[in-house]
């Protein structure tokens, strides 16, 4: 051969991969197939790069039996996982009855593009009881989509009463449950059809990657899930897989530091003046705390707190004299982060009023000690402009 074909065709030598303990990052878009009957075999395992090689293969996997799924479908943000969702059980025509508290790309995409495209979307309050809630299907509604705690407020929801009364009914049950990462809570297992998460939030764990994962338990519907991908064209990086699998290895210890130091912080929160209520669902005597204890094996790091009423000055000093928290809208991740959720609320058609300001914290890997510190500092900050 010519040096420009063997530069082509070169080839490590087949002397057996050492084994380590993590997958190869396998990166490719052609796979080559062992022979002309497996071209066009549609059961072949993979005959193109998108579909997912080792990498993805092996995160896949891991998230089967993390979910207790038959299929994990993967995706490039969170908010792809939900639309891919919801484009694969929904067609024209239908109605989906989407829980008020979504997270707020959730609903841009509701109604923005499925609404577009002749789909229903009918909000619901998600502090009704189950039976009350399953009332609202009619005979056009084909999904409803739970999400619990609520993004922001942390509503808590009967989810394995809701999945048994949209199955009575014939209805998809969908949840977007990236709170408990998958772990703390267990969608499928509940009754509900389509377990959502983003990955990129507690699995990634290190807020430096992107991703979204769609699982399903019945078969029909992890094959239309599966359809969706395929036919949007969705696909991951190797690496970004890599690095989900790795945060999924020791997600159960950050979860459970997470969770522990929220309460702690939460907690001291609860005792303060300048707070008038913490939203907290693993707290005793919060909102949802009843079913959090009967459902959940535990928390993460993601709650809320209403401050006592004052001048939207004094809300912006607390925020601006905080130095260990970040202003940021993910969570997930190593870090604590702090936002106002007033702006957020304004959409929602059920809305409660708090009296002062809504405001989210993610508890991250830090001394909680040091972050009570912190807030001390900014509630100092909110007293002074409050007067």
């Amino acid at each position: 051969m010519k040096p420009a074909t063997r530069l082509v065709h070169a080839r490590t030598p087949d002397r057996g991969n050492a084994k380590a303990v993590n997958p190869a990052i396998q990166k490719g878009s052609t796979v080559l197939l062992p022979d002309s009957a497996a071209l066009y075999d549609d059961d072949a395992y993979v005959t193109y790069g998108r579909g997912g090689l080792a990498t993805h293969q092996a995160l896949i996997a891991a998230l089967c039996d993390l979910e207790g799924a038959a299929d994990v479908q993967l995706y490039p943000s969170g908010v792809s996982a939900v639309a891919g969702a919801l484009l694969s059980v929904l067609e024209a025509g239908d109605e989906l009855l989407m829980v008020d508290t979504a997270y707020k790309p959730t609903r841009r995409f509701c109604d923005r593009t499925l609404a577009r495209y002749g789909v229903e979307i009918r909000y619901f309050d998600p502090t009704l009881p189950a039976e009350d809630i399953a009332s609202q299907i009619g005979a056009r509604t084909r999904a409803i989509f739970l999400e619990s705690p609520g993004s922001l407020s942390f509503e808590m929801q009967d989810v394995p009463a809701l999945a048994k009364l949209a199955r009575e009914r014939g209805v998809i049950s969908l949840m977007d449950n990236t709170w408990a990462a998958g772990h703390l809570f267990k969608p499928l297992a509940h009754g509900v059809d389509v377990s959502i998460q983003a990955l990129t939030k507690y699995v990634g764990g290190h807020s430096d990657s992107f991703m979204g994962s769609a699982a399903a338990r019945d078969p029909q519907i992890a094959a239309r899930l599966r359809a969706g991908v395929v036919d949007l064209g969705w696909s991951v990086a190797a690496e970004d897989a890599y690095t989900m699998l790795r945060g999924l290895r020791t997600l159960d210890v950050r979860l459970r530091r997470h969770g522990e130091s929220g309460l702690a912080v939460a907690r001291w929160l609860a005792g303060r003046d300048e707070v008038a209520e913490v939203l907290h669902p693993a707290l005793s005597g919060a909102p949802g705390h009843d079913i959090w204890k009967r459902d959940f094996t535990g928390a993460c790091g993601l709650f809320a707190l209403v401050l006592r009423p004052a001048p939207p000055a004094a809300t912006s000093a607390f925020l601006d004299a905080l130095e260990l928290f970040g202003l940021g809208f993910s969570w997930g991740g190593f870090e604590s982060l702090v936002i106002d959720c007033d702006p957020q609320l304004k959409v929602r058609t059920y809305c409660k009023a708090y009296g002062g300001s809504l405001v989210r914290l993610h508890i991250g890997l830090e001394d909680p000690e040091d972050l009570i510190r912190d807030l001390e500092t900014g509630l100092a900050a909110f007293r002074d402009a409050a007067g």
